[in-house]
């Protein structure tokens, strides 16, 4: 089959397209036809070395079939149990925890085992979810890893209808998820993000659009959020912690704008904020997101179309940050 295989850390040159076996399957194991994937911060991230030589949460296993995102086709099955799956359209639960959901351990699609940007992906039964919905295979293909985290980081922070939510990255696959999952919930959300970006993100449907660069920004008044959700950190880290409620949230499942931040704990104990690390998603995430996508709740994000070959340009035009939303991936079929 065809596939991109990242060959180790380093630039461009790292994804190579090329022919490598079929997968073949352990017991539990379904081979899916690859119908669509995405592009995400973690394939890039990995590549560049940005979560250092020891890899994400493991030792990245290059050369590695990176691809977090699939939508895909059940073509065989290991296990007599699970011929009713053959024929149908799924997606696939990016984040998997091997040892049940009482842990926190988890292993992830295309990041410690290789992944969607091929032909043909082999993944345990239990992670493929059939989808009934009318959306086409790229659309689909942009949902798993990008509204999977942002559903993850509102259940673990338990948002609910009437709640303020500031949402930092707005703009982005995981920050526009958020503006719509937490309209779903019925909470009120601020949102940030470029200039350019802000009418694209209020269509989304946030209450109030705020640009990053906007003197106003700083001025926010302090307390007046629930709930922050900040995948961008850096610099602006400080800041969004001040705008959070006494007993109020802040969550994060990435750092965009930077890792290392300013906490002055003051800040943090005489509020009486949580802070809420998400990696590991918890058991109900996936399966809420299956059904929102089949009752029509939410709307995929779809800016553009690469051939899988292509994934170096699309990787780079992705870095370019224009664009509000996500690009999928199409191998050949």
């Amino acid at each position: 089959m065809k596939a991109v295989v990242t060959t180790g850390q380093g630039d461009y040159e790292k994804l190579v397209y090329t022919d490598v076996p079929l997968p073949s399957l352990a017991p539990d194991e379904v081979l899916l036809q690859v119908l669509a994937s995405s592009v995400n911060h973690t394939d890039i991230n990995t590549r560049v070395g940005w979560y250092g030589d020891g890899g994400w949460q493991h030792t990245t296993p290059f050369p590695l079939i990176q691809g977090t995102d699939c939508c895909g086709r059940v073509l065989a099955v290991a296990n007599p149990d699970h011929q009713h799956l053959i024929g149908l359209r799924v997606l696939v639960r990016p984040c998997m925890r091997p040892r049940g959901f009482a842990s926190m351990d988890n292993v992830w699609l295309g990041s410690d085992f290789d992944g969607a940007f091929a032909q043909f992906v082999k993944v345990p039964a239990s992670e493929v979810f059939p989808v009934n919905s009318a959306w086409s295979d790229a659309e689909l293909g942009t949902m798993p890893c990008a509204f999977g985290t942002a559903e993850n980081m509102l259940h673990r922070a338990n948002l609910v209808a009437g709640e303020h939510v500031v949402v930092t990255g707005a703009s982005g696959g995981v920050g526009s998820a958020v503006v719509q999952l937490a309209k779903r919930r019925g909470a009120f959300v601020t949102a940030i993000c470029g200039r350019a970006k802000t009418a694209q993100v209020e269509a989304l449907g946030a209450d109030c659009v705020l640009a990053r660069d906007d003197d106003g920004l700083a001025a926010l008044p302090a307390h007046m959020a629930d709930l922050v959700v900040d995948n961008v950190a850096g610099p602006g880290f400080a800041l969004m912690l001040t705008l959070i409620k006494s007993g109020g949230r802040y969550v994060t499942s990435g750092a965009v704008a930077g890792a290392q931040v300013s906490l002055d704990l003051r800040t943090l104990y005489l509020n009486n904020i949580s802070l809420l690390g998400c990696t590991a998603w918890a058991e109900p995430v996936f399966a809420n997101l299956i059904s929102y996508i089949e009752r029509d709740e939410i709307r995929p994000m779809l800016v553009k179309t690469f051939a899988l070959q292509d994934m170096a340009q699309a990787q780079r035009e992705f870095l370019n940050q224009t664009h509000v939303g996500k690009f999928a991936l199409l191998p050949p079929q």
